[in-house]
């Protein structure tokens, strides 16, 4: 059985929080890596950055979401893991953008198999905000939900919405669902 689980969304809706929050209950969590990426080109000046090198900065987030799938399935045995969003997620930030992904980078993206139910945080404006690393505006943070919706069906995905609510609400509704699905 898969336990490589996915929470996913549009900017700003919780998802950090709530993988933090499922953390520290014991469960194996990937960090996001947009984050990571956007936080390292701002470090060292480079560009490959949503809002310059948006091409760059997707071949950046391609390769670390491929990496970070791999690293995890050469180390786990039965573990669950849950994934701050995933390959899936770079795949359609690059159709966002009209960006085309190369074959060969497209076959490593298909090997990259994650349990057939994602979890998808919703927008959330009560707690949107931006900051130095998320600048897209809510309707970008709309839009973006919109599209992974149909990209994870497309890949053959069944997206599950995560109630908003409390981190507790949230934990308790993605713990029941896992427990439910691996049985």
């Amino acid at each position: 059985m898969n336990k490589l689980y996915v929470i996913t969304g549009g900017p700003g809706v919780g998802k950090t929080t709530l993988l933090n929050a499922l953390s520290t209950d014991g469960i194996a969590t990937v960090p996001e890596v947009a984050r990571a990426i956007i936080k390292q080109q701002l470090a060292t000046g480079g560009d490959a950055l949503p809002w310059k090198n948006k091409e760059r900065y997707t071949d950046l987030m391609l390769a670390a979401s491929i990496q970070d799938y791999r690293r995890v399935v050469e180390e786990q045995t039965q573990r669950t893991h849950l994934f701050d969003r995933s390959v899936i997620d770079a795949v359609c930030y690059a159709g966002m953008i009209g960006y085309s992904i190369s074959p060969s980078v497209m076959r490593a993206v298909s090997t990259c198999q994650y349990h057939p139910t994602v979890f998808i945080l919703p927008p959330w404006q009560e707690i949107y905000e931006t900051d130095t690393e998320r600048k897209q505006t809510w309707e970008e943070a709309v839009y973006t939900y919109q599209q992974l919706k149909l990209v994870y069906a497309r890949y053959g995905y069944e997206t599950t919405d995560v109630p908003i609510g409390s981190i507790e609400k949230r934990k308790r509704f993605i713990r029941s669902w896992m427990k439910s699905l691996n049985v």
